[in-house]
C-alpha cells in the first residue's frame, strides 16, 4: 500500500511539474509567434514547433517525464535563440520554481530528444550523410567553389535534422556572378529553369544581373544507400557518391532525353553496373544508332571524334558494363539537371574532375528510378518529394506515394492537403507535409 501511494505521488508531482512546464512552453512559443521572428525566419520556427509538437503527443499519452524533457528542450531553443539574436521582441516566461522538477526529472534532463521507439524502415531515410565538406573541392574557371548539394549560398537553413533524415540541399538564395544565366544557375543548383523563374517571378528567358539574388529549394531526399558506390536516381536527375557508407557528394546530373522517335529511344536504363575503365582526354567512337540519327538530320557522320573541345565528353569519361552507357563530362554545361542526352550520365566538368580523381575501377553503381520517396526526421516531421513520371514507367504516382504513407503507419500524421498539393505539383523538392 505505501508503495502504491508513493507512486501515485510521484506521478501526480510529475504531471504537475509537467503542465507548468507545459504551460511556459505554450506561452514562450505564443510570444514567438506573434514576433517578426516568426516570418523572418520559417525554418527556425518549424524546428521549434516540430518538438513542442512531440512534446504534446508524449503529453496526451500521459508519458510525463519524457514530455517534460521536449517541453524544456522548447524552451531552451527559444531561450538560445533569443540570445543570438538579440531580440527584443520575445519574451519566453521566466520558468516556475513553483511546482519544481521531482528528483527522477531534475538532474538527468538531457535537451536531446530521446530516441523514436519504433524502427523506421529501409525506404524511409533516417540515417546522417557526410556533408559534401568530406569530398575535396575543386576550382572553377572563375576561381569559386563548385557546387554542391548544399550549394554557395547567401544564408543556409538546413538543420541537423533534416540532414538526420537523409534529406540533402537547402532552401536559400543564390548570387548571381559574370556569365550567369538562368540554366547555368539552374544546373549549379540542381533546380529547373522554371523552378527558378517561379521562385523569383521572372520570365524563363530573362536575363541576370550580377549581385542578383535568386531564391530557390533544392531539398531532396536520398532515394537508396550504398556502403560503396553509386546511385542516380532517374526523376530526380541526382548522382550520390557513397564512401564507407555516407554520402559523400551529390550532385546533379543530365539524362536520357525522353523523347521518342521510331528508330531510336535514348532513355537511360536502369540497372545495376560497375566502372570498367577511367579515360582522361577520351576519344569518343560514335555508336551506330547515333551517327543513324546525324545522317537523318543532314548532319557530317564522322566515326569518331578526338580530344578537343569538338568533344562532347569532354576531359574525363568512366565507362560502365552498361552497355554504351558512360559517366563523362560535357561541352554543355547548361544542360545539367535536364533530360538531354542519348542515354550518357552527364555531369558538370567541374565536378566530374573530382569524381574522376576519387573513383576507383570496379566501383559498383546502381541506376534507378524512383519518383516519390518519404523521409521521416528524428524530430518526427515527414517530408514527400513527388516527381513527374519523365519516362512514362510509372503511373498512378498519386495512389503510390497515399500507399507509402499509409504503409509506414503515417496517415495520422500528415496533412493531407498539403500531400495532395504535393503529389499535384510534383516539383521535385521534399516538402514538409507534417500535421
Amino acid at each position: 500500500m505505501r508503495v502504491f501511494i508513493l507512486t501515485a505521488t510521484l506521478l501526480m508531482f510529475a504531471t504537475l511539474a509537467c503542465a507548468d512546464l507545459r504551460e511556459e512552453a505554450m506561452g514562450a512559443l505564443s510570444a514567438l509567434r506573434q514576433s517578426r521572428f516568426a516570418q523572418t525566419q520559417p525554418d527556425e520556427m518549424r524546428s521549434i514547433d516540430s518538438v513542442f509538437s512531440i512534446a504534446e503527443n508524449y503529453f496526451r499519452n500521459s508519458d510525463y517525464p519524457t514530455s517534460a524533457r521536449y517541453y524544456l528542450l522548447t524552451i531552451q531553443k527559444i531561450k538560445v535563440l533569443k540570445i543570438a539574436l538579440k531580440s527584443t521582441e520575445v519574451e519566453p516566461a521566466p520558468q516556475s520554481d513553483k511546482h519544481p522538477l521531482p528528483p527522477q526529472l531534475a538532474p538527468n534532463v538531457k535537451l536531446v530528444p530521446p530516441p523514436m521507439s519504433a524502427p523506421v524502415p529501409d525506404d524511409i531515410q533516417r540515417n546522417k550523410p557526410a556533408s559534401d565538406s568530406d569530398f575535396p573541392a575543386a576550382e572553377q574557371q572563375n576561381g569559386t567553389k563548385p557546387l554542391p548539394a548544399k550549394a554557395q549560398t547567401s544564408e543556409e537553413t538546413d538543420d541537423e535534422e533534416q540532414l538526420s533524415a537523409g534529406i540533402i540541399g537547402n532552401a536559400s538564395a543564390y548570387t548571381v556572378t559574370r556569365n550567369d544565366t538562368l540554366s547555368l544557375v539552374a544546373a549549379k543548383l540542381g533546380v529547373s529553369r522554371q523552378h527558378l523563374a517561379m521562385m523569383n517571378r521572372l520570365d524563363s528567358k530573362a536575363g541576370l544581373k550580377v549581385g542578383q539574388k535568386l531564391k530557390y529549394n533544392n531539398r531532396k531526399i536520398i532515394p537508396q544507400r550504398l556502403e560503396n558506390g553509386i546511385i542516380i536516381n532517374i526523376p530526380d536527375l541526382t548522382l550520390y557518391y557513397f564512401r564507407q557508407g555516407k554520402l559523400a557528394v551529390s550532385m546533379p546530373v543530365a539524362l536520357g532525353t525522353a523523347n521518342k522517335n521510331k528508330k531510336h529511344n535514348w532513355k537511360t536504363p536502369t540497372g545495376k553496373f560497375r566502372i570498367i575503365a577511367k579515360q582522361k582526354n577520351p576519344t569518343w567512337f560514335i555508336p551506330h544508332s547515333i551517327r543513324s540519327e546525324m545522317e537523318n538530320l543532314g548532319k557530317e557522320v564522322n566515326s569518331s571524334i578526338p580530344p578537343g573541345p569538338e568533344n562532347p565528353l569532354g576531359k574525363y569519361a568512366l565507362k560502365t558494363t552498361l552497355p554504351g552507357i558512360l559517366i563523362h563530362s560535357t561541352t554543355r554545361p547548361g544542360s545539367i539537371y535536364s533530360f538531354a542526352s542519348h542515354g550518357c550520365i552527364r555531369v558538370s566538368p567541374v565536378r566530374m574532375e573530382e569524381l574522376f580523381k576519387n573513383l576507383k575501377l570496379n566501383t559498383p553503381g546502381e541506376i534507378i528510378y524512383r519518383p516519390i520517396k518519404l523521409a521521416v526526421t528524428t524530430g518526427g516531421r515527414i517530408f514527400l518529394e513527388v516527381h513527374q513520371d519523365f519516362y512514362g514507367v510509372s503511373p498512378g504516382l498519386g495512389d503510390k506515394a497515399k500507399l507509402m504513407i499509409e504503409k509506414h503507419n503515417l496517415s495520422d500524421r500528415v496533412d493531407w492537403k498539403k500531400v495532395e498539393s504535393v503529389i499535384m505539383r510534383k516539383e521535385g523538392v521534399a516538402k514538409d507535409v507534417t500535421l
